[in-house]
């Protein structure tokens, strides 16, 4: 026992000498076998694995969303052009009118008393006209037997003339003044609803400077129309008649449709974006959609069925190079795609069509069930090549 221990030191000391005198080889050594372990490690493919985004076939639809406020295709304001204290209203909101109904009164005391004014005046008018007249028939019958002067004769002319206009001039006076009488009396222009009415009975009407607003008639609440803002950068894909669909808060589970009827070339900057007018047509047979209510609009620009798309991050490679081997100039990206079929890549030339925030569609002949774009690789580049074909 005590000899074992006394020669194990021996045995180690032995061994270290020999490691210290081969310590060059045995460095050699570990780094050979650590390469090698590192080569056949069961993780190594020696091909690439390729990243792919599926192509798949629905449909696909372009389209522009805009906000827009709801209102009748034709309001018309009802005014008043004469002054004075309302005697009496006899229409409110949402009261259906015929054109000649009466909607609403002004107490006529004034206009009345200007009536009866303008009257007197112009029977007063029409009395000196006719002692004017007779003056002149008189003065003319003594001038062609030469008892007065030419002078004479032409100065009572001269007087029936003055008082024929003055007839005249009152004449006017009294049809403005019963002209003025038949406003107090306001009637509808048109078919229609009220909207809004302006004015309370008792209150004091002022015409004096501008025409003030009494009520506010919807000609047809069965058609509507919604004034949109589109940016500028969207109005190129917007055509007149094009198909739109809309919701509102009130019926949020609803889809209203209508289309577009005008693009009005008049800009307009808000917040330092120019935006251009778009007038869509709405049908309300229903009646359910009214006036001021905010439209989530959006108008289709451009439709396709059962069409070959992806999702837009397959169409963001700039370059095969350094990704797919055995690539010329002439393919690139713009022009093809670069397809997994099984273990084959092919090179497949394209166009993009309608192009949506998430997807793109794909136009092309050579597209078929299960392909996959290649968007990019994982792994290591090995001495092995992919098997590619070009079409």
């Amino acid at each position: 026992m005590e000899n074992e221990i006394i020669e194990r030191p021996s045995f180690i000391k032995r061994l270290w000498n020999w490691v210290w005198r081969n310590k060059w080889w045995i460095g050699i050594l570990i780094i050979i076998l650590v390469l090698l372990c590192w080569w056949l490690c069961p993780g190594k493919s020696k091909k690439k694995e390729y990243i792919t985004v599926d192509i798949t076939r629905g449909d696909i639809t372009q389209s522009v969303t805009a906000t827009g406020e709801i209102q009748p295709v034709n309001t018309i304001n009802v005014g008043s052009q004469v002054s004075g204290t309302i005697e009496d209203i006899f229409v409110d909101y949402n009261s259906h009118v015929k054109k000649g109904d009466i909607l609403l009164k002004i107490e006529p005391s004034v206009l009345q008393s200007t009536v009866d004014e303008s009257l007197a005046t112009l029977d007063s008018m029409k009395s000196e006209l006719k002692y004017a007249q007779s003056e002149y028939k008189r003065n003319k019958s003594l001038y062609d037997d030469g008892f007065i002067s030419r002078a004479e004769m032409e100065k009572s002319q001269t007087v029936y003339e003055q008082a024929q206009q003055a007839v005249n001039k009152a004449q006017y006076a009294y049809e403005r003044a019963v002209t003025n009488l038949g406003y107090a009396t306001i009637t509808s222009p048109v078919d229609g609803t009220v909207i809004s009415r302006k004015v309370d009975k008792g209150q004091t009407v002022a015409a004096s400077f501008q025409t003030p607003d009494l009520f506010e008639i919807a000609e047809d609440l069965s058609k509507m129309q919604i004034e949109t803002a589109v940016s500028e950068a969207d109005i190129g894909m917007i055509r007149v008649g094009m198909p739109v669909t809309f919701t509102v808060d009130a019926y949020p589970h609803m889809v209203f449709r209508g289309n577009v009827q005008q693009i009005r070339l008049s800009p307009t900057a808000i917040s330092n974006v120019v935006v251009y007018t778009v007038v869509i047509d709405v049908d309300n047979e229903d009646l359910k959609l009214m006036p001021g209510m905010t439209a989530f609009v959006t108008v289709v620009v451009a439709n396709a069925k059962d069409a070959w798309k992806t999702k837009n991050s397959g169409l963001l490679m700039r370059s095969y190079k350094n990704i797919i081997d055995n690539v010329t100039d002439d393919i690139t990206p713009k022009t093809h795609l670069a397809i997994k079929r099984g273990k084959d890549i092919v090179f497949v030339p394209y166009k993009r069509g309608i192009t949506t925030p998430t997807e793109t569609q794909i136009i092309s002949d050579e597209i078929k069930d299960n392909d996959k774009i290649i968007v990019g690789f994982t792994g290591q580049t090995t001495t092995n090549k992919s098997n590619i074909r070009h079409p």
